[in-house]
């Protein structure tokens, strides 16, 4: 299991996440509580940062109601993070609709192609077998990424 809070060293710090090149992020989002959850999503660049869509259902949506903080860092499909990166601070913003919403939905449908379609049908197969009604991808999510700064103190 990977070190929460690897050192921070020349090769490793400052050295800002490219949403552009990642295929998954895992972004932790904080309960009432102040404990994390942590969930791997798709993502593409964003000025600032990246985006990525969810349900309005969702526990992530629901908990960036309360708190914009989150956390984030580059991870697989099933969520373990990718060893040698570090966890970034962020802020988070959910968009119910607009110009932002059909931009992340554009970027999303262009780079995860026919993915996209695969788990809108599970969606939906899901839906029916639960007898309920979640959307899908109806919310955007706006993650800004802070600058890189100096190191923490050790």
């Amino acid at each position: 299991m990977p070190d929460p809070s690897p050192a921070h060293d020349a090769e490793t710090y400052g050295q800002a996440m490219d949403p552009a090149k990642e295929q998954f992020v895992s972004v932790t989002t904080f309960k009432r509580d102040g404990s994390g959850v942590a969930t791997p999503v798709w993502c593409v660049p964003l000025d600032g940062g990246f985006g990525f869509w969810t349900s309005s259902g969702s526990g992530k949506a629901k908990r960036l109601t309360h708190t914009t903080r989150v956390v984030v860092q580059p991870c697989n499909g099933r969520g373990k993070v990718r060893d040698g990166t570090a966890p970034e601070e962020a802020t988070a913003h959910v968009v119910a609709d607009g110009a932002e919403l059909d931009r992340i939905r554009a970027l999303v449908e262009d780079k995860y192609g026919v993915q996209t379609h695969i788990t809108r049908f599970l969606n939906r197969v899901g839906n029916v077998l639960r007898r309920r009604n979640r959307p899908y991808g109806d919310r955007g999510v706006v993650v800004t990424l802070r600058q890189a700064a100096e190191p923490p103190p050790q």
